[in-house]
């Protein structure tokens, strides 16, 4: 399983941005913006929390597991893997979706007078904050579940 790369998600981050502030003048032009949900931001907080306390959960078992403390429930390897794929499928999600609430945003800028609007464009940040939230939380819960041998292997292949 390879790692999370940031610049892989920037680049997804980038591209959706764009695609979405360019549909998003073409839209404009040719009859009304769909809006922002007020959910967006919501549903990719949600996600962040849970990636978050999955990575707690797990760092909290694996050290009970590491000090050999009695009654110490472990760690299964396919669990803690599917975990990390569930972070990394998150991370790539969110980049693509902040990217295009992003754009939309970004195109949203040039309207905040108008109220509808301006409450969209901060739907619109907020769903790119959360979004990053989303993407933190995914880099962590990868820490959480990397193995130490993991650490040689990539000394040496350096």
């Amino acid at each position: 399983m390879k790692q999370l790369r940031l610049g892989v998600l920037a680049g997804l981050f980038a591209a959706a941005g764009v695609l979405s502030w360019g549909a998003a003048r073409l839209w404009e032009s040719i009859g009304t913006l769909p809006s922002v949900p007020l959910a967006a931001p919501i549903v990719l907080a949600v996600i962040a929390v849970v990636l978050t306390s999955t990575a707690l959960s797990l760092r909290a078992r694996l050290r009970a597991q590491r000090e050999r403390r009695p009654g110490a429930k472990g760690v299964e390897p396919l669990m803690a893997a599917r975990a990390v794929v569930f972070g990394q499928a998150s991370a790539l999600v969110a980049a693509i979706v902040s990217g295009m609430y992003g754009g939309t945003g970004v195109f949203l800028l040039g309207s905040l007078d108008i109220p509808p609007r301006r409450d969209q464009a901060i739907y619109a940040g907020f769903s790119v904050l959360a979004g990053i939230g989303v993407i933190a939380a995914a880099f962590f819960l990868e820490r959480v579940c990397k193995l130490p041998e993991d650490d040689d292997e990539n000394e040496t292949r350096a």
